[in-house]
């Protein structure tokens, strides 16, 4: 799939987002390596602890699937209209959890697919993980 069309995904998956309190919807499209696409949206709670960021919904949908592998992710976010927008420090180190440095990441820049690629290790260079953990 190219990332345009898991762009244009992300831009949809955050209409469903629940953002009472910030109007920030963020939509979420990460497509696993077998090809299949699982879309998340934020998910605000009056208490903001409880906030959950719509990229860890869409890797918690996945892993509760069995989805272990992922080549790709596309974040739309924005108030009114689409705007820019990048994983949260978090949502950087849960994908870590599951994703190698150089998963592409393509970040809306509109709700028309527009966007600005990168990757998960330049948005998170030296990411912690189990090499830290002293032998875990």
């Amino acid at each position: 799939m190219e990332l345009k069309e898991l762009t244009r995904l992300a831009v949809s998956a955050r209409e469903m987002a629940y953002a009472p309190y910030s109007n920030y919807r963020v939509g979420a499209a990460l497509l696993a390596e077998d090809g299949t696409v699982y879309l998340g949206c934020n998910i605000e709670n009056a208490a903001f602890s409880p906030t959950v960021c719509a990229e860890r919904v869409a890797l918690f949908k996945a892993v509760s699937e069995g989805k272990r592998r992922f080549t790709a992710i596309a974040v739309a976010g924005g108030g009114d209209r689409v705007s820019l927008t990048t994983p949260c420090g978090v949502c950087r180190q849960a994908l870590s959890e599951f994703c190698e440095p150089d998963m592409k990441v393509a970040l809306a820049e509109d709700g028309e697919g527009a966007y600005t690629e990168t990757t998960l290790g330049a948005l998170l260079p030296g990411a912690f993980g189990v090499a830290f953990m002293g032998g875990v």
